[in-house]
């Protein structure tokens, strides 16, 4: 599991993980999310996830707030 923070929320249900330690941001989708659900997120919430090959690049599955 890797470790991040929301950096970004968007009206239509994704957003953007600052990753430590990586310049790029990840990309994940609210049908990922585990634990809790998109309305509850804010941006600075501290996250963990796993980080998988999508269509357009990395993207975080599996995300929780810590």
């Amino acid at each position: 599991m890797s470790e991040g923070t929301i950096k970004t929320l968007t009206p239509k249900g994704f957003g953007f993980i600052a990753r430590e330690g990586e310049t790029k941001d990840l990309f994940f989708h609210s049908k990922e999310l585990k634990g809790v659900t998109y309305d509850e997120l804010k941006v600075g919430d501290k996250v963990t996830f796993e980080v998988v090959e999508g269509e357009k690049g990395p993207a975080a599955v599996n995300v929780s707030r810590v």
